[in-house]
């Protein structure tokens, strides 16, 4: 068994490394005629790489490529990367604020503390309450979720729902919509009473629903991965559900390299947007470490190599930890897959608004396989990827009559979500984390 210990890092020590030797960021254009190279180096820290990816991923740059090392000292990353349109990155804001975000600014302790939302893609947002859901998914679900929601008065401010293995975990932010926080006490505990009564409907159903509050902490992409990891919906990967369709499946090997001490994990799966951070965000979440990385992808096609130590320094010995490495990663990329019709709408924000375009989708016989809400300004920003109740393509009668419906108060686009798309339409639509990134963009110009 190779072991090699990770080293203990003193926090202190930590910020006095980073004034010696502060992180180096370099946006290059030049280079490449196809793409940007993001230059990315620093001392090396647990969880720098998740750090990363996850604001190149929250800013929606598509990574074609990818090179790390961080074997000893130090942490060493290229990243080929472009926009959604497959376009280099040229706006001088957007690489400010990359340089930013990855600089010692947002990387230095003193940055985070008078800069507490300096991460791309909501910790917390301002005062407003983070509620946490998880239990077993069924037709109607959200629906009735955000029906309790509006019958106290709570608007939902931002969201992301997510559905895999008859599972569903919800991440919402609410504000108290009455004003009136003398009894915002006894409400949320009667919203708390109410949802989870909701997810105890299924009396077969061995594993615990519950309804929680958090401070809002967590990174929310980040925080989904966690909940279900911990619901381990990765029990049943592996198996044909209608989340899923075949063409995501991914093929995924683990090897040992032992003159190097090292376990190899190479995943081959259909390339799509946010590829990278979810598996890294599962590695991590895992308590591996990587040490070394590529990534590409050719075509409809990604190839991802991750060279990795667990945080004790053990490699993965036996087939029973391989094993759940495999399934913990093929859940975590079937996650976010959806395939069918994604319903983009938007209207002026108010309470209930999201009660009632869910309930119209319910009473249409639609069930919603992932969702995500935003707010810009008065404006509420939704996109819902829907399926009819028997997990089957939507008849497109039906969205036309349903676009009817609700078209007079609120702004309907309708797209197919291809299985072949290289970055699925959830990267193209309002549900993105656009409303996210103008919060933090505002902070890093206005500091």
């Amino acid at each position: 068994m190779a072991k090699v210990c990770w080293p203990y890092f003193d926090p202190e020590y930590e910020n006095f490394s980073n004034r010696i030797n502060p992180p180096r960021v370099s946006v290059d254009n030049d280079s490449c005629h196809a793409c940007t190279l993001i230059k990315f180096d620093s001392i090396n820290k647990p969880g720098i790489l998740l750090e990363v990816v996850q604001i190149l991923t929250d800013l929606d740059f598509i990574i074609t490529k990818a090179y790390i090392s961080s074997d000893g000292g130090w942490f060493m990353d290229v990243f080929h990367v472009t926009d959604q349109q497959g376009k280099k990155i040229t706006d001088s804001k957007t690489i400010d604020f990359i340089e930013k975000a990855l600089g010692p600014k947002g990387q230095s302790t003193e940055g985070v503390k008078s800069w507490q939302g300096k991460r791309v893609g909501v910790h917390s947002i301002g005062d407003h309450k983070a509620i946490e859901i998880i239990g077993r998914d069924r037709p109607g679900l959200l629906s009735e979720i955000s029906a309790v929601l509006a019958s106290l008065q709570f608007n939902v401010i931002a969201a992301e729902v997510w559905t895999h293995n008859m599972r569903i975990a919800c991440v919402l932010y609410v504000n108290d919509a009455t004003n009136q926080a003398m009894d915002e006490s006894k409400r949320l505990s009667i919203m708390e009473e109410q949802l989870n009564h909701i997810l105890r409907v299924c009396e077969d159903d061995e594993k615990v629903a519950r309804t929680s509050f958090s401070m809002g902490l967590t990174h929310m992409d980040r925080r989904l991965h966690q909940m279900l990891f911990a619901d381990r919906d990765y029990e049943s990967a592996g198996v044909t559900t209608t989340d899923c369709p075949p063409s995501f499946r991914p093929k995924i090997r683990i090897e040992r390299i032992v003159e190097k001490g090292y376990s190899v994990v190479t995943v081959r799966c259909k390339d799509r947007a946010k590829l990278m951070f979810d598996i890294v965000c599962t590695l991590t979440d895992m308590q591996y470490v990587v040490f070394h990385a590529t990534i590409s992808s050719e075509g409809q096609h990604a190839s991802q190599e991750y060279f990795i130590r667990h945080m004790d320094g053990c490699t993965l010995d036996t087939e029973g930890e391989k094993e759940r490495v495999v399934k913990c990663i093929e859940a975590a990329i079937q996650r976010r897959v959806s395939e069918g019709v994604s319903l983009e709408l938007c209207a002026k924000d108010r309470v209930g608004l999201l009660s009632e375009v869910t309930r119209i989708l319910r009473e249409n016989g639609l069930t919603v396989s992932r969702a995500g809400v935003s707010t810009i300004g008065e404006k509420g920003l939704n996109v819902f990827y829907v399926r009819d109740s028997s997990g089957n393509p939507v008849d497109m009668k039906i969205i036309e009559a349903l676009r009817k419906e609700i078209g007079q108060t609120v702004m309907v686009n309708v797209k197919r979500v291809p299985g072949s798309s290289k970055a699925p339409a959830e990267t193209r639509g309002w549900a993105k984390t656009s409303f996210f990134f103008g919060n933090l963009f505002e902070r890093f110009l206005t500091s």
